[in-house]
């Protein structure tokens, strides 16, 4: 098949480069011309585990293209997929001003019947919108091309994306055109090969299940967040506590770990516009999903305080090392991560940082700007040198079995604050380290 993406995010390229390797001829639209560059260069704007390699060989294949010209891409693609931002605007909601550009572009370039499939995260009723946005198009041009919206919403978690994509746990079309469907059906053929994974509904239900899901999640971090702090004043395990939690089949295990709080592009916002998304459709007040939110912001400076706690409030001259930046592991994505949280409880308490990521070095340095009390180490040790104690915020791999007697050499005292509980308490403490945990 012949396909377009719109926008070369996480979402978009991720998604173009998995549908060219099935054998698709794929052709990427970006307006941003760096972008288009770095890519038709072999490389890659975002860090994706996997995802380079798969880009160049596709590329190499004939199969993988990039382009700035929109003509270009409306012409190319009889399915079209709106891979562009939806961020948050001042009140919270989606910014829509993107997705329904690109869908204006296309009813006004098109000349044959096109599937317009949203997959973007975006508000319920989104698709009637694009609708409406193509088909004025049309009226304007005063012509009748025939065209379907398809609300596709992406279930990928960046780090992993590549795998979910290859591999889905579910495929979620929201549609009324039996055609439409078809194609849709055709096109994901090769990703359900063993069972069928596709879930047709209409389109705004196949909006609401994106937020839903999400929020969901952002629920659970929530929920085990609070209860990790209750199990402190009560003298409990929040690990033991998990175990028991996650072996009931009807609860599992996933996403149950408490942390310093979610970050990322999908959490925040989506519980965001969710909760706005019900304020107005009647005034609906999504009360769980308001204390996920205050919850997880609250959490946020969790780290923070039991810094402060140990080594007081006024932090002039202290010195500290942060292993991690980026909101999870395995991506350099810095939105909403709560190491800027962090970062700033601890600038204005007057400490400076000497910090560590294997990822997202670069990305900090954009987001912070030229911040001169924050040191880019060139490895986890490098950044412990005259810390005051060292602080986890992302549990990468590399940091799961430090040299603990290095770390105690080089840190002014044994200190270790861990947003991420890496380790066993016991182990840690009884190696004589000063060990503070989430919950334990």
């Amino acid at each position: 098949m012949k396909i377009t993406v719109i926008g070369t995010g996480y979402v978009g390229l991720v998604s173009g480069a998995c549908l060219a390797e099935v054998g698709n001829d794929v052709l990427c639209l970006d307006l941003d011309l760096e972008k288009i560059r770095v890519l038709e260069a072999g490389g890659i704007p975002i860090y994706e585990p996997g995802l380079q390699d798969m880009v160049q060989r596709n590329v190499a294949a004939g199969r993988l293209h990039f382009t700035t010209d929109v003509a270009r891409a409306v012409r190319h693609g009889t399915i079209q997929f709106i891979a562009v931002g939806t961020p948050p605007d001042e009140d919270g909601s989606a910014d829509m001003q993107y997705v329904l550009t690109a869908a204006r572009s296309i009813g006004r370039l098109m000349t044959d019947y096109k599937v317009v499939v949203d997959k973007s995260t975006v508000p319920v009723g989104t698709a009637d919108k694009v609708h409406e946005a193509i088909a004025d198009e049309l009226g304007q041009r005063g012509v009748q091309t025939p065209f379907a919206v398809v609300s596709n919403p992406e279930f990928l978690k960046e780090g992993a994306a590549v795998e979910d994509f290859m591999r889905p746990d579910r495929i979620i079309v929201g549609a009324s055109d039996e055609h439409a469907i078809s194609l849709m059906r055709a096109l994901y053929a090769p990703f359900q090969r063993n069972r069928e994974r596709l879930i047709v509904t209409d389109a705004r239900s196949a909006e609401l299940t994106k937020y839903a899901a999400n929020a969901m999640l952002a629920t659970r971090i929530s929920f085990m967040n609070e209860l990790a702090n209750l199990a402190e004043k009560l003298g409990a395990d929040i690990e033991m506590v998990r175990q028991g939690m996650g072996s009931d089949p009807r609860i599992g295990y996933h996403f149950l770990y408490p942390g310093c709080g979610y970050g990322g592009s999908c959490f925040p916002k989506d519980v965001k516009a969710l909760i706005k998304t019900a304020a107005g459709a009647g005034d609906v007040d999504l009360k769980v999903l308001m204390a996920v939110e205050a919850a997880n912001s609250a959490q946020k400076h969790v780290l923070g305080r039991r810094i402060k706690q140990r080594l007081g409030d006024d932090l002039t001259g202290r010195h500290l090392a942060l292993w991690g930046l980026a909101f999870k592991p395995n991506t350099d994505d810095m939105r909403e991560a709560p190491s800027l949280e962090l970062l700033t409880d601890l600038l204005a308490a007057g400490a400076t940082v000497a910090a560590y990521d294997p990822a997202a070095m670069h990305e900090a340095q954009r987001v912070l700007g030229n911040e001169p009390r924050v040191r880019y180490a060139q490895s986890p040790n490098d950044a412990l040198d005259c810390a005051d104690a060292l602080v986890i915020v992302t549990e990468w791999k590399e940091f799961r079995s430090p040299d603990f007697e290095l770390i105690k050499e080089r840190l002014k005292q044994p200190l270790i604050v861990d947003g991420r509980n890496l380790y066993d308490p016991a182990l840690v403490r009884g190696m004589g380290f000063d060990y503070l945990a989430i919950g334990r």
